[in-house]
């Protein structure tokens, strides 16, 4: 569109999906820290801070700070496009992904690619990641214990990839994200 006002064009499109009855989600100033949420300041977390995505991929290959180490048959680190402005965040590998090392390979992997063309994406557009890098046995849920060793992990996965958006797949996923237990359909649409 030559000469388009682009605020114009926002203001508009807004209109449209109000009259529809469409949500339209605003982005918001960069989120402040949790409240009640003592800031990590460990010696773990500050060394993962500093790492680019090369050491922090070969960090979390050798990782032995839970039990996970000692079952998995590899890590999950996450793929896609690292300049990507969507972060898709899974709970944790299950046996496909533990088998290839990649997330969301195996039937969720499926649904998630469709979902994706659905919204006229592909999975080289967006970065997809765990809370876990490893599988837990059974596939289980995660402890919190070994969210909290993957923790540094994932956070440094998202201060180098800086997303616009953060999609959390899965009620462990946003209520780890999120640091709550609020049940996941209480979250929805907040």
């Amino acid at each position: 569109m030559v000469g388009c006002n682009l605020k114009t064009d926002l203001d508009t499109q807004r209109q449209y999906l109000a009259a529809m009855e469409i949500p339209v989600w605003v982005r918001r100033e960069p989120a402040q820290p949790l409240a009640n949420q003592p800031e990590d300041t460990s010696p773990q977390r500050r060394e993962v801070q500093k790492m680019d995505w090369e050491l922090l991929r070969e960090t979390v290959a050798t990782c032995r700070l839970c039990e996970l180490c000692r079952t998995r048959k590899q890590t999950v680190f996450g793929v896609g496009d690292r300049a990507a402005d969507c972060l898709i965040v899974g709970e944790a590998p299950g046996a496909e992904e533990d088998r290839l090392g990649d997330p969301f390979v195996g039937r969720a992997g499926q649904l998630l690619n469709s979902m994706l063309r659905a919204i006229g994406l592909v999975r080289e557009q967006v970065y997809i990641a765990n809370i876990l890098k490893c599988r837990p046995p059974g596939n289980r849920d995660p402890r919190s214990e070994e969210m909290a060793s993957c923790e540094p992990y994932l956070l440094r996965q998202i201060e180098l990839l800086q997303p616009k958006v953060i999609v959390a797949a899965g009620r462990i996923a946003a209520q780890s994200l999120l640091r709550s237990t609020t049940p996941i359909g209480r979250l929805r649409g907040r």
